[in-house]
């Protein structure tokens, strides 16, 4: 008599009973959309945008709360096993060899997409996109303010009868009133007298010569090497109350320029003469209104041939300090934000 064999059915069905995990769920994708809503809300309207982030966040964190407590709070996950329709083979069938049943598994052509390689894929995706939404606003906020809608100040320092003909003056005057002493900034002043207007050589105009005291070198306060003040050059010192605030002038008589941080020395033109200034002092453009000297955006200048109204200025758009203006070595700096 022989055993009798177990159930087949019974086999199978042993085969499934096992610990299912939960199914795949959108909801962490949903709750991490709301974090970066949340968090480019910061930045650009923190009442609205991040309050729309917060309920997206909550929403989608409670559905997956939900999800991933169903089974604690008695709702078990009902997974229906697989179950295949068994055939016992008849009397003298018997299986094939091994090396005859062929391949086992279809071999999958190597430029069809895996599934491991999508996963991959749509994981790299994501984790781009979500750090885009983060990047993207942070950065633009960061940088674009510094190069659009940059405002140009014109500074009124006076009637230009107040700068007798060929004198230095040291000039201290604000840029912007709203900001106050923080945009204080000085200037070497020169009357050239008139000279040809370059676009109607048959009309004069009046030139000066204004040049920043912010040191090419590494932006230091230069100083005028020469003796200040009306006891010592006979000319008076003045103050006046213009249309852009209060403005201080002393009389100089400088024989050039000194950085007192690192050396740096220039003529009474700008130019570098020694010292570790990559080129001459930045100066002011300027123009004449109603008789009245009013100063405009500086610009750099690389350097100047001769002197007053007849110098020839080589002159850029302003940059930096310690960067260079012309040469090869201009292609190494960064693009600089407009200056005013």
């Amino acid at each position: 008599m022989e055993p009798e064999q177990p159930s087949t059915d019974t086999e199978h069905e042993s085969l499934h009973e096992e610990t299912h995990l939960p199914p795949p769920t959108l909801w962490p994708i949903g709750f991490a959309i709301g974090i970066v809503v949340i968090l480019v809300g910061l930045i650009i309207n923190p009442l609205l945008i991040s309050t729309i982030g917060a309920v997206i966040a909550i929403v989608f964190a409670v559905l997956w709360a939900r999800d991933a407590t169903a089974e604690l709070r008695g709702e078990s996950l009902v997974v229906e096993p697989e179950r295949r329709e068994m055939t016992e083979a008849g009397e003298g069938m018997t299986a094939p060899p091994a090396d005859q049943q062929g391949v086992a598994l279809v071999q999958v052509p190597e430029t069809a997409v895996t599934r491991s390689v999508f996963l991959e894929g749509a994981t790299l995706g994501l984790g781009a996109a979500i750090g885009g939404l983060i990047t993207l606003p942070v950065a633009g906020f960061m940088v674009l303010p510094s190069f659009v809608g940059q405002e140009q100040h014109k500074v009124d320092l006076g009637p230009i009868e107040r700068f007798p003909l060929g004198k230095w003056f040291i000039a201290t005057f604000i840029v912007d009133p709203t900001q106050g002493e923080v945009s204080r900034r000085t200037a070497f002043i020169r009357n050239n007298g008139n000279t040809a207007n370059p676009e109607n050589p048959s009309e004069q105009v009046p030139s000066f010569t204004i040049i920043s005291n912010r040191c090419a070198h590494l932006g230091c306060p230069v100083q005028a090497n020469g003796p200040i003040g009306q006891k010592y050059t006979g000319v008076p010192s003045f103050k006046e109350h213009t249309l852009t605030g209060p403005a201080e002038f002393k009389s100089v008589t400088p024989a050039g320029y000194g950085c007192p941080c690192h050396g740096g020395q220039y003529d009474p033109e700008g130019n570098r003469i020694a010292g570790p200034p990559v080129r001459a002092l930045d100066r002011y453009a300027f123009e004449i209104n109603h008789g009245r000297l009013i100063l405009l955006s500086t610009y750099s200048v690389s350097h100047v041939e001769g002197t007053g109204a007849q110098a020839k200025i080589y002159k850029y758009k302003e940059v930096g300090p310690g960067e260079h203006v012309d040469g090869p070595e201009q292609v190494f700096y960064p693009i600089n934000p407009p200056h005013h």
